[in-house]
């Protein structure tokens, strides 16, 4: 590949669609407990092991009783009843509050506000069916209830339905692990002061922050200079994960060796998508390992990020990606955009506003930045991007658009398959 450019450049979906193929999942699994389970996904389905609630509980504040005994009861003519303390015999009634056990005996309770208490006795001023304001055992989930699929990815109610069940474990799939290798000889660590033409490692602490955010178990590995042997040691040193991935030296200067280093160890696939930013983006596979090659810009790597490693670990884990979060907003200005080339606008959203003034029902969407994909300001302070697709060239003021908020933690798990905005 060396300097002579990019000698062929790639659509972004069909880049996914191969990349999907050398991510097989990786079959691990492992027991978790419920409160250690959030953003996992399951290996197999899941039962209750006992009904939810697992007793017949008051649904109301008031008083047990037998329906029987309130037959015929109306403001004019009170059922009397005596007060109990446990256990409900004809004529007696025992104070409930909503969500407590009703008592031995009882069959229906008595709302409050349709009591009154003489002494040791109790007016009931309405009658009330059998099993009225009672919630019975397994009215939420019934024992040996099946709760969730294989491939469910847990979120934080669902574990705490496993927990109200009686799940003490569950079997869940490894997250998948991801080697990150940022590279590069101008990098230095954080708690340098860089000097001209140096710059603080970033790209490693975003990707890793990322991995963690998708659902995979970042490895974020020390800065790599930009030698051949120190580059393929690294990648070689990172089979062992699921997923490596580098960041920087993607391009076709001669300081970008990382390309054919993959090349050399394995076979490099893509070198080069049709997306702005991001063009000098690629992946290759060694020894059966997926390699994904982020660019060193802090924008592009960022995209290319969201495009590739995220979908990526959902096929890893055994998922399909999940859509971005999306807001539809009125674009205030142009966006311009190069047909054939699929651009990331970033963009800022402030509320709409009727013509009284008031909340509209659509934000608007105001570009920060199409170009400068260094400029890490710009994603930092946008509220998500617009995904120009390549059949068009810029999109018109005025024209709503669908924003992709990428930084809300959304897992890549497997609502309706979809791969859209991945």
């Amino acid at each position: 590949m060396g300097n002579a450019g990019f000698t062929e450049v790639t659509q972004l979906a069909a880049a996914r669609e191969l990349l999907a193929e050398y991510c097989e999942p990786h079959g691990r699994t492992q027991r978790r407990s419920p409160a250690d389970a959030v953003g996992h996904v399951l290996a197999d389905g899941v039962e209750a092991v006992r009904p939810v609630p697992h007793y017949d509980r008051a649904a109301m504040d008031g008083y047990a009783v037998q329906a029987a005994d309130t037959f015929g009861a109306t403001d004019r003519s009170p059922a009397r009843f005596e007060r109990a303390e446990e256990i409900v015999d004809a004529g007696t009634a025992v104070q409930v509050n909503t969500g407590s056990a009703v008592p031995e005996g009882a069959d229906a309770v008595v709302m409050v506000e349709e009591t009154e208490r003489r002494d040791d006795s109790l007016l009931v001023y309405d009658a009330v069916a059998e099993r009225e304001n009672v919630a019975p055992a397994g009215e939420d989930v019934e024992a040996s209830q099946h709760l969730f699929e294989a491939g469910h990815r847990l979120t934080p109610s669902d574990v705490a339905l496993l927990r109200a069940a009686g799940r003490e474990a569950v079997p869940v799939r490894e997250q998948p692990r991801v080697s990150v290798l940022p590279t590069g000889e101008e990098l230095v660590d954080p708690d340098e002061t860089p000097g001209p033409g140096e710059i603080v490692e970033t790209n490693g602490l975003l990707v890793s922050s990322l991995v963690t955010q998708w659902g995979g178990v970042p490895s974020y590995r020390d800065v790599v200079t930009d030698e051949e042997d120190a580059l393929r040691a690294a990648v070689e040193g990172g089979l062992d994960h699921d997923v490596v991935v580098t960041t920087g030296g993607s391009s076709v200067g001669e300081r970008d060796l990382v390309p054919d280093v993959v090349d050399d160890l394995g076979e490099v696939l893509v070198h080069g998508i049709s997306l702005k930013p991001g063009h000098p983006v690629g992946f290759g596979v060694v020894d059966g390992t997926p390699v994904v090659l982020l660019p060193g810009y802090p924008v592009s790597c960022l995209v290319t990020a969201v495009q590739l490693l995220r979908p990526a670990l959902a096929w890893l884990a055994g998922t399909e990606p999940q859509s971005q979060p999306t807001v539809r907003a009125t674009l205030s200005r142009k966006l311009p955009s190069a047909p054939g080339e699929r651009t990331f606008a970033r963009v800022r959203l402030e509320d709409g506003h009727s013509e009284e003034g008031g909340d509209g029902t659509e934000p608007t969407a105001s570009p920060v930045q199409t170009g400068g994909a260094g400029v890490m300001s710009s994603v930092a302070f946008a509220d998500g991007w617009v995904e120009v697709p390549e059949s068009r060239e810029g999109i018109a003021a005025g024209e709503t658009v669908t924003v992709q908020q990428w930084e809300r933690p959304v897992f890549p798990g497997d609502n309706d398959g979809s791969t859209s905005g991945e």
